[in-house]
């Protein structure tokens, strides 16, 4: 055997295990909300730990148990409600600042960019409570656009937006204002669609940061008709009696959305964090 092919076998070996130490607990996941509560227990010391039940009945049988007790289709709705108006949002309004950047000269520019790349070395916990307290003066606790309106605008995905639209050659927004387009026209039907990965990128990440989010929607949120599944799954973890199949089913039910904008999005993303293109072709 070659010297290259023996690497190349060790390197597939590697990968397989690095692969199966990230899959290992989903897989573990998913199987145990498809067996009775007695199972996930009794079978924790052997390999049966990774197989679900043997009788297919139980298999979406806790998933039917969980629905009906807990309104889960209600927080589900919540959070792709959550996820795709946050995720709307941030294209826009990052797409909008970043395009300024990068093609608007305006007084104080790189300054203000600047102070806006110092921004990224402050936590978000820290500005936690004043972020609460402007939602409270403003009236907003308790209300939707609480959990969306506060953190739509990012200096990651502002940078992002900018980096995509310096790339594009300021020849074409010329020729555009010599045939008349104003800064609108060119913003949305020139600089947007040559910038689908950047969108695809922010849109996918945005969605998932809303989708995963935990501490603020909590803080916002009184009424559990509103509450995200992040939340609710608290809930259902707390409220007795507490089955570790039923937490796995809603733990599985609340990732199924994630891998499916993953796979969809998946090639705009590497494209978009890569900084591949902007679409000019």
């Amino acid at each position: 055997m070659k010297k290259s092919n023996i690497l190349m076998f060790i390197e597939y070996i590697l990968l397989f295990l690095l692969a199966a130490l990230f899959i290992f607990p989903m897989l573990w996941m998913v199987v145990s909300s498809m067996k009775p509560e007695s199972d996930v227990y009794n079978n924790l010391t052997s390999f049966k730990a990774f197989l679900p039940s043997f009788n297919p009945v139980n298999w979406f049988k806790t998933y039917q148990e969980v629905v009906e007790r807990f309104s889960v289709a209600t927080y589900m709705l919540n959070s792709i409600f959550y996820g795709l108006t946050f995720a709307t949002g941030s294209i826009i309004v990052n797409s909008l600042a970043g395009f300024a950047f990068a093609k608007v000269n305006f007084k104080g520019k790189k300054i203000i960019f600047g102070f806006l790349l110092a921004l990224l070395i402050i936590p978000m916990e820290t500005v936690l409570i004043p972020q609460f307290t402007i939602i409270n003066n403003l009236g907003l606790v308790n209300h939707r656009i609480a959990v969306i309106l506060p953190a739509m605008a990012s200096v990651f995905n502002i940078y992002l937006f900018r980096n995509f639209f310096i790339a594009i050659p300021d020849e074409i927004i010329e020729s555009a204002k010599l045939d008349g387009a104003n800064i609108l026209t060119i913003f949305f039907k020139i600089m947007l669609p040559m910038s689908k990965p950047a969108i695809a990128t922010v849109g996918v990440l945005s969605f998932i940061g809303s989708w995963n989010d935990y501490i603020w929607p909590l803080m916002v949120l009184t009424d559990r008709s509103k509450f995200s599944i992040q939340v609710a799954i608290t809930t259902i973890n707390t409220t007795q009696p507490v089955l570790i199949n039923q937490v796995m089913a809603v733990l599985t039910l609340s990732t199924i959305p994630l891998i499916i904008v993953y796979i969809v999005a998946q090639k705009y993303i590497l494209q978009g964090l890569g900084g591949s293109g902007t679409g000019i072709k």
